[in-house]
């Protein structure tokens, strides 16, 4: 059984790196499939959502920030998805780059059913498990953070939000979580938050109507959205993704916010934390 578990798991791992990490259901594999004790695995806890905006530059405090929030989340008995979006028009659509489950222990309940050397080979699957998942979510999110390009002219961030909403909601998890890895400025055929090459002070009900209008709302099922690089103006430079160093006044952040926090409700979640640019708590 533990050389049929290892088996599995890098089986799984070569599919995941021939794919280039395109999963879109599970690229973790079940220890407990892989067990047949004919026991159920234990409901997921948590679901992360991370959407990473390929128009966004963030400087190395910022990524690594990103990287610790993910990686403390990506946990047994949590389940996470990674994605990137820029725009539809430009072929940036929506991208799932890798989901997967990590499975909760079995209950000590069930353990004294069990015959010890059955526990011993599933222990070991789950601690290889736990592994694989860390690394197929750390290979995800790099591959997302390194595709940050200055040539995306636009950004779709309503209609990748909602686009993302269909997984959000199908979701079995407790609890959802939906980090956004963006500036938050929406640059499509709805509206733009950009002016003279700065980020624009919006009138949030006029904002929130061309929304509606669009039918860009979308439906989050209760997740709590976290947003880390909100504000952020990248530099028209061909040199790199960097911030371009403009000012953007608390005033225009504070509209900013308004929009994004009415935008949420309205889709059925509820904004926690907006990173602008930095969370000033962890994603929890």
């Amino acid at each position: 059984m533990k050389l049929f578990c290892q088996q599995l798991l890098s089986i799984a791992a070569l599919a995941l790196c021939g794919t280039a990490l395109a999963g879109t259901d599970n690229d973790v594999p079940s220890c407990y499939a892989a067990s047949k004790m004919n026991v159920a695995a234990p409901a997921t806890s948590t679901e992360l959502f991370v959407l990473v905006d390929q128009t966004t530059p963030l400087d190395a405090t910022l990524q690594a920030s990103v990287r610790d929030n993910v990686g403390r989340l990506v946990t047994p008995g949590n389940a996470y998805t990674v994605a990137t979006f820029s725009s539809f028009g430009q072929g940036q659509y929506l991208q799932v780059l890798s989901a997967g489950t990590l499975e909760q222990p079995l209950p000590a309940s069930q353990r004294d059913s069990i015959g010890a050397r059955v526990l011993q080979n599933f222990d070991a699957c789950m601690k290889g498990q736990a592994d694989f998942g860390r690394r197929a979510a750390a290979g995800a999110l790099q591959k997302a953070l390194a595709g940050v390009s200055t040539d995306f002219a636009k950004s779709d961030v309503m209609g990748s939000i909602k686009e993302i909403s269909t997984r959000v909601r199908s979701s079995k998890a407790s609890h959802k979580i939906v980090f956004l890895v963006s500036d938050m400025l929406e640059h499509s055929g709805v509206s733009s938050f950009y002016a003279s090459k700065n980020v624009r002070r919006l009138d949030v009900a006029a904002e929130l109507k061309k929304a509606e209008a669009a039918q860009m709302l979308a439906d989050l099922a209760g997740a709590r959205v976290f947003v880390l690089g909100a504000g952020l103006v990248q530099t028209s430079s061909a040199a790199g993704a960097k911030d371009s160093g403009v000012y953007r006044d608390p005033q225009t952040i504070n509209t900013l916010r308004q929009f994004w926090t009415q935008y949420f409700e309205r889709s059925q979640g509820k904004l926690e934390q907006f990173g602008a640019p930095a969370l000033l708590v962890p994603v929890q």
